[in-house]
């Protein structure tokens, strides 16, 4: 067995002996069995990516069995690794090996470790699966697989009826997707009679121009197979349009936030697309479609991120935008600018993700941004380990000397946006550059309201129980009138995580740090680096490099822009928010309320889906079948019994008249028909 093949089913195995083995096995040692799984698969999967950055690693595939052979429909299991897998390799088992860790900590008084464990194991496996995949077919394992794993996980609480909700909302907006990307690997077979990536992808420029039938007409094939393998994209990346089930995942354990949104199930649309690419450069109408719904929901998504109490909404929408980020940078051809997002992404979201579960472990649960405050001096190292996120992912940086992970990533997606130089790449350039004004705002006023100005504990109800518990056991401890004082702050005392939590946000914090500065001529400027793996647009990377100075300062002008404002109104007069909300009290509805989609959709498809639900249920079961079929044949049954069983009266001179009476009526039918 290679490292590859260690790398992909070494997670699988831990999964199914922690899973299987449950509390027979104990929590400690299936926590040591899959966090060990994957620290093994991290540290195989490094040298692989350095390698390819260092150009001295190839291309390669390792077969693993036969799988289907039908027709002419023929393809096997097999593990390609290439450039793009390498990335996604270090990015999933990386951060799915330190959420693992800070799960020994945050988990440490669930009773069902265990199978939480299992299914963190289990995910990653599926991810795994999905961008070492040889052929669609194999893809679109690993794309249901993670479906399957998410849901399990967003539902893990299964007694909290909101996570129940949420697990099915997740799993049945994701099926919308998947239909697509459905249609589009059956169409994609037909086109190329063939499922296999490579042969796919070396055929597709031969198809440019031509046409196929769908949906009664004649249309761009191309243009027809992109879209609706993109479809797929929008509801697994959660896109303006299929992006609702994304804040609502926010009901599962904040681990699992951190492995879904950082780095393995929202990315996989944006991978796809990038290993799809020569497919999508045959087709502008597809990449025109791309670059609007990746702006769009960049936009969405942070105008939404501004007004979220919930600490881990405001990231959550926040991971929707950077994925509009990503998905327009595809668009407009920087294919290595949106990988270079995503890899960045991976760190700093994960480490925000982690962070604000870090603050909520020591806010007792309380996740309500308005009840927290001055936290900076309680727990320090959670301050400075989400600070080195904020800068990251709010792009802090100085051109050409120094800057955290998202000034390089970040900027070089709104260069490739300017210097593509179409209306529509305008368009996604003017946009991202107000999203980056607002990721600024809402990062910053997430920093503020955690860790700045007074406690502001007292109203809530999580703290006031941790407050009255503390009284009572020092009550106990002390005496009557001698505890804590319950003032709504000297009650209870935020404490810090353990170091389980703790070692993991340090490790990330160095990805926040330095992944940008590290990496980026790899990824944007070495075509040696991807060596076919995506796309590469020479000339659209010579020309971002040319773009005035302005277009290169306007993500820093807008950074701070978005600083300013943030500190003005939640530092210096905190009185600014609530007469922006009074003065513009509809524009704060309508982000607030995230633009009312899920109204919207409860409307048109959520309360007719359950009106003809109950129709089938009470007129066409209930009232039809039931009536007709198992309860009426029960009727006849009853009443024919009922004739039935008068007849057995037991006395002899009834049953010798009756015998009696069928004897006439057999001779009279007899002479009749004679």
């Amino acid at each position: 067995m290679n490292a590859i093949q260690i790398i992909v089913f070494g997670p699988l195995l831990a999964a199914i002996v922690a899973g299987l083995g449950n509390r027979m096995l104990g929590s400690v040692a299936a926590k040591t069995i899959t966090t060990a799984g994957l620290f093994l698969s991290c540290v195989l999967s490094w040298p692989i990516f350095l390698g390819f950055l260092g150009g001295s690693a190839e291309a390669s595939v390792t077969p693993v069995l036969h799988w289907v052979q039908s027709g002419s429909l023929t393809f096997d299991w097999a593990l390609r690794v290439d450039a793009l897998t390498a990335v996604m390799l270090v990015v999933i088992t990386s951060v799915s090996a330190l959420v693992h860790l800070y799960s020994w900590g945050y988990m440490d008084e669930d009773p069902d470790q265990p199978r939480f464990f299992a299914y963190l194991s289990l995910f990653t496996f599926a991810m795994l699966m999905l961008v070492t995949a040889d052929n669609l077919v194999q893809m679109f394992f690993g794309w249901e697989g993670v479906g399957l794993a998410s849901y399990l996980l967003i539902g893990f609480w299964f007694r909290k009826p909101s996570a129940c909700a949420a697990a099915i909302k997740a799993f049945v907006v994701n099926r919308v997707g998947d239909l697509g990307f459905m249609l589009g690997i059956f169409g994609t077979y037909l086109v190329f009679q063939t499922t296999s990536i490579p042969e796919i992808l070396a055929a597709a420029p031969g198809m440019a121009g031509s046409t196929i039938g769908f949906l009664g007409y004649r249309l761009d094939t191309m243009t027809v197979l992109c879209i609706l393998l993109f479809i797929g994209a929008m509801g697994k990346s959660a896109q303006l349009g299929l992006h609702t089930w994304l804040p609502d995942a926010m009901e599962g354990p904040t681990p699992v936030s951190a492995l879904i949104h950082a780095a393995t199930m929202v990315t996989a649309g944006v991978f796809m697309v990038c290993r799809l690419s020569p497919m999508f450069e045959t087709s502008p109408t597809a990449l025109a479609l791309v670059t609007f719904i990746g702006a769009a929901t960049c936009f969405f998504a942070a105008t939404v991120g501004t007004c979220q109490w919930d600490i881990k909404r405001v990231i959550a929408y926040s991971t929707c935008s950077q994925l509009g980020y990503m998905f327009f940078a595809a668009g407009v051809g920087a294919y290595g600018a949106a990988m270079f997002h995503l890899f960045t992404h991976a760190f700093f979201k994960a480490l925000l993700f982690l962070g604000a579960g870090s603050v909520i472990h020591a806010m007792h649960h309380e996740q309500d941004m308005r009840f927290y405050g001055d936290l900076r001096k309680r727990i320090p190292l959670t301050f400075w380990a989400m600070m080195a996120g904020t800068l990251a992912i709010t792009g802090v940086g100085i051109l050409d000397v120094f800057g955290f992970a998202g000034f390089y990533s970040k900027d070089a997606i709104l260069e490739a946006a300017y210097a593509r130089g179409t209306e529509l790449s305008q368009f996604a350039f003017v946009l991202g550059c107000i999203a980056a004004l607002m990721t600024s705002f809402y990062s910053w006023r997430l920093m503020f309201l955690t860790f700045w100005g007074k406690p502001r504990w007292a109203g809530s109800e999580h703290i006031q129980h941790a407050m009255h518990d503390a009284h009572v056991h020092d009550d106990h401890d002390h005496g009557h009138g001698h505890g804590h004082e319950v003032d709504g702050t000297a009650g209870y005392h935020p404490h810090e995580s353990p170091l389980s939590m703790l070692v993991p946000l340090a490790i990330l914090s160095l990805g926040a740090v330095f992944a940008g500065f590290v990496f980026h001529d790899g990824f944007i400027n070495s075509e040696q680096f991807w060596n076919g793996a995506i796309a590469y647009n020479e000339h659209l990377i010579h020309a971002m490099h040319a773009v005035p100075l302005w277009v290169k300062l306007s993500a820093t002008v807008v950074m701070l822009t978005g600083f300013g404002i943030a500190y003005a109104a939640y530092i210096r007069d905190t009185t600014i928010p609530s007469r922006f909300v009074a003065t513009f009290p509809q524009l704060h509805g309508f982000a607030f309320n995230k633009w009312y989609f899920d109204e919207l959709y409860n409307f048109l498809f959520v309360r007719p889906a359950f009106w003809l639900g109950r129709q089938f249920w009470q007129r066409g079961d209930v009232g039809f079948i039931d009536r007709f079929g198992p309860n009426g044949a029960a009727w006849v049954v009853a009443q024919g019994s009922s004739y039935a069983k008068k007849v057995q009266s037991g006395y002899l001179y009834s049953y010798a008249l009756v015998m009696l009476l069928g004897l006439v009526a057999a001779v009279s039918w007899a002479l009749a028909a004679g």
